[in-house]
């Protein structure tokens, strides 16, 4: 079984995957970020450094694809590659900040290497507002986050949305503006009984 847990920065998402593999003897699978050697540059000059670092993350996140359809484990995945693709890379490319061309050729190595791959078996989507995600970033306090702008986490708000609206498999959407489901049982507990209403039937 494969759960993936999409979401904007700052929606909870690594939080989320880690309680829930706790929860339900998951395997997680966390995004490459404090390994990644190109996030630090890339908050201070994105248009240098997006192509670069969308490959290192389509990399990474192939590999996590390849290990979770040879394993026999469950596993929760921390963002998948198809938010990664639908979502960072297309804001990244109507940003200006990718030209055509690498757009081009980071869409046609995507389709090559994802077209023996199957989508999770529950998708659960973190919605936030704008609002809500920066008090997050600041609270979180990452150094190479502070400098991120409203104009860019709108626009991946906005692409989380077409991207959520066209998504054919099955999903879960989680209003998470006014849950603490860290600190709060109860909220977690509201999430757990969704999760189980839509992978086993209960409730």
């Amino acid at each position: 079984m494969h759960i993936g847990v999409a979401g904007n920065i700052g929606a909870g998402k690594t939080s989320l995957t880690r309680m829930l593999a706790e929860q339900y003897g998951w395997v997680p699978r966390f995004e490459s970020v404090s390994d990644n050697p190109y996030l630090e540059d890339y908050y201070k000059d994105i248009p240098r450094w997006s192509f670069n670092l969308e490959m290192y993350f389509l990399v990474r996140r192939l590999e996590d694809l390849r290990a979770i359809a040879e394993g026999d484990q469950a596993i929760i995945q921390d963002r998948t590659i198809y938010e990664g693709v639908n979502v960072f890379v297309r804001n990244n490319y109507e940003m200006g900040n990718l030209s055509d061309r690498d757009f081009a050729t980071y869409m046609e190595i995507f389709r090559t290497m994802t077209s023996v791959t199957k989508a999770p078996d529950l998708m659960i989507y973190l919605r936030c507002s704008v609002p809500h995600l920066v008090g997050q970033i600041q609270k979180r306090g990452r150094g190479y986050e502070q400098s991120i702008s409203l104009e860019y986490l709108s626009g991946l708000n906005r692409l989380y949305e077409e991207w959520i609206a066209q998504y054919e498999h099955p999903l879960l959407v989680i209003e998470a503006d006014d849950l603490d489901f860290v600190n709060n049982p109860d909220d977690f507990a509201k999430i757990k009984d969704r999760i189980d209403a839509c992978l086993y039937g209960l409730f």
